[in-house]
């Protein structure tokens, strides 16, 4: 028998999801549209999301999606991080480089957890909380990989010097968790047997995934 639901929670779910892949933003009209509810339904549901800043209207009367959803955002990266750091952990021991969580936002890569190794001699320190571009360095780049079809032929991204001179990174994405944009990687300042890596780096990606599902 199937579970009992909200169906006003259920549209209202939808409202932020409709919301969120419009970045220029809907008018109600347009939002009950594509939810293909009525028009009045869609304006107390709109109502009640925008008194929870879920929701804000611009000058032009245009719908998007509030700054609310910021604050529920950051409250899942502490259980992010906590979830990733014993595969970090395990990752950076196993192969003697610094290895990092990096998720998107925005047009960035964000540094989520980072986990340097115990018994090198040297490592990269790479800051958690570090940004840059998604289209620049390693970690970014399999963030973006992860957003098309998987190819067994590239299953990770490999870069150097893009965001350090002679820092080389390797990165694969996290793939299979529904709305989550985000990288297993690792950067060292030594040789990449990429060979040997790779597979290990791809592998921590989906043991990363398998503990957020």
């Amino acid at each position: 028998m199937p579970a009992e639901t909200s169906q006003t929670l259920d549209r209202g779910l939808r409202v932020l999801d409709v919301l969120a892949s419009a970045p220029g933003g809907l008018t109600v009209t347009e939002l009950s549209v594509r939810l293909q509810v009525n028009r009045t339904v869609v304006y107390r549901l709109v109502s009640t999301l925008e008194q929870h800043a879920l929701v804000r209207k611009d000058a032009r009367g245009r719908l998007h999606v509030g700054l609310g959803v910021l604050h529920l955002a950051s409250a899942v990266q502490p259980v992010l991080r906590d979830l990733a750091v014993p595969v970090l952990r395990r990752l950076a021991e196993q192969v003697g480089c610094t290895a990092h969580l990096t998720v998107a936002d925005g047009e960035e890569a964000l540094a989520l957890a980072v986990v340097e190794p115990s018994w090198t001699d040297f490592h990269v320190s790479y800051r958690i909380g570090s940004r840059h571009p998604l289209r620049q360095g390693a970690a970014g780049k399999a963030i973006l990989l992860g957003r098309a079809p998987r190819d067994p032929a590239h299953p990770y991204e490999i870069t150097e010097g893009e965001l350090q001179p002679g820092a080389r990174g390797l990165a694969a994405p996290v793939r299979g968790v529904e709305g989550l944009d985000a990288s297993v990687g690792i950067v060292t300042l030594g040789p990449l047997d990429v060979e040997a890596i790779g597979p290990v780096v791809a592998a921590a990606a989906a043991e990363v995934a398998a503990a957020v599902r």
